[in-house]
């Protein structure tokens, strides 16, 4: 009986360990997203510090009302994103607490996630890398609010 008893302790402390791993890992998920949208929304460039790898990749594609059309491909390095930061609502007039801030996780693995956010500027898909136990935005590519949107499996 003794040794029925130990393996379901054991297998019943994996399962647990490991929801609540889960459990934190898509928290430090959605975390790191909602720091990337504040990090904009609030010019705080202490939250890309702490959610947006030095490394980052982000590119995408600015809709122009007057051209009627998409940029060509824009590509902003972690500099460029922390600069901008800085600026883009220092203001309060491009985001408020009323500016939609959505995040959607597609995917989250022991080591790499995939997230959709939605702000006021877009929509953005994030790729993300568990470092040091700690969840980081290695790439982001974004577009300007989208004219339409296909949803295939």
């Amino acid at each position: 009986m003794k040794p029925l008893f130990l393996v379901i302790a054991i297998a019943l402390g994996t399962i647990l360990g490991n929801a609540q791993e889960t459990t934190a890992d898509i928290e430090g998920v959605k975390a790191a997203c909602f720091d990337y949208i504040n990090t904009f929304y609030k010019a705080d460039t202490t939250l890309a510090y702490r959610s947006v790898h030095s490394s980052i990749r982000k590119t995408g594609f600015h809709f122009s009302e007057e051209k009627g059309s998409y940029s060509d491909q824009l590509e902003m390095p972690f500099d460029q994103l922390i600069n901008l930061a800085k600026r883009w609502n220092v203001n309060g007039n491009r985001a408020d607490e009323t500016s939609p801030q959505q995040v959607e996780i597609f995917e989250v693995s022991d080591k790499t996630a995939i997230a959709k956010v939605t702000a006021v500027w877009g929509i953005d898909y994030i790729s993300l890398m568990k470092i040091e136990d700690k969840w980081m935005i290695v790439n982001v590519l974004w577009q300007s609010p989208p004219k339409f949107t296909i949803v295939g499996k």
